[in-house]
């Protein structure tokens, strides 16, 4: 499995086609095996690589303080820079989305176009939401307390629902509960993260060309993040994806791959 070291740590990867890079960043839970799905197609146009973010399958959680955004963006900054291509396209789901905004946000000369699928995270009074509290609450701290205590199927299961609504960790293939098990106490590094909420100020920073990707079924609060952003991103362009969720694509991969394919070949 090749890896790339950044400050100390080994970032592992997978890796599929030629030409050039197409980075893949996962949401909470994941790792580079989230983006099964999208490897062969997505690597027929691109050198796509689908990173595992630090303390991640295949690497392992140690409670040392920087399971953050901020440690995972510079992380992502410091892959792209060591592929020594230019400019990327970069994709990211989720909490991953969220770092791939901000990996635009702080570093716009390592990203060519930019897509956001479901970016994970509250917004702040300039977009709409409320004052940050920079303390982790509810179904997140929820969970970690549940896979803290032992009960891992619980706490999955919270987390679970929490972006896919009842009855959605059962939905769940036993290939994704894998990967969820294998990177249950990563959980645990995001109670302390003092993850910032999006602003408007930097929605607007963004420079890359940006695709927002939404489930049609998904739940209200990704839609409030993604009508936020669409409105502060210059020239943003947005599509929803029919028959999926908040994991539009492993709900509906074929449609998932048609909409970014479509928007980076123009990118």
């Amino acid at each position: 499995m090749p890896s790339f070291t950044v400050d100390g740590y080994d970032l592992s990867y997978a890796e599929s086609g030629a030409g050039e890079p197409l980075v893949l960043v996962h949401g909470t839970l994941g790792d580079q095996r989230y983006w099964a799905p999208q490897m062969e197609t997505l690597g027929k146009h691109y050198r796509v690589l689908a990173l595992s973010l630090r303390h991640c399958w295949p690497g392992e959680w140690t409670a040392d303080g920087d399971f953050t955004i901020d440690r995972h963006v510079a992380d992502v900054a410091a892959f792209i820079r060591g592929l020594g291509a230019g400019p990327v396209r970069l994709v990211g789901h989720s909490r991953g989305g969220h770092i791939a905004f901000r990996v635009a946000e702080r570093h716009p000369d390592l990203v060519r176009a930019l897509v956001l699928a479901e970016p994970g995270g509250e917004l702040d009074e300039s977009l709409g939401g409320r004052p940050a509290s920079g303390a982790q609450a509810g179904a997140f701290a929820e969970g970690a307390a549940l896979i803290e205590a032992g009960d891992v199927e619980g706490g999955l299961r919270r987390i679970a629902e929490h972006t896919g609504g009842p009855g959605a960790w059962e939905k769940r293939s036993e290939a994704r509960k894998a990967i969820n098990r294998a990177n249950a106490r990563t959980l645990l590094g995001q109670r302390h993260e003092q993850r910032r909420p999006y602003s408007r100020a930097a929605a607007e920073a963004i420079r890359a060309p940006t695709l927002l990707v939404v489930g049609a079924q998904t739940l209200p609060n990704f839609v409030a993040n993604a009508d936020a952003l669409e409105k502060h991103i210059k020239g943003c362009a947005r599509v929803s994806i029919p028959n999926a969720a908040h994991s539009m694509s492993q709900d509906n991969p074929a449609a998932f791959d048609a909409a970014v394919l479509a928007f980076l070949e123009r990118h």
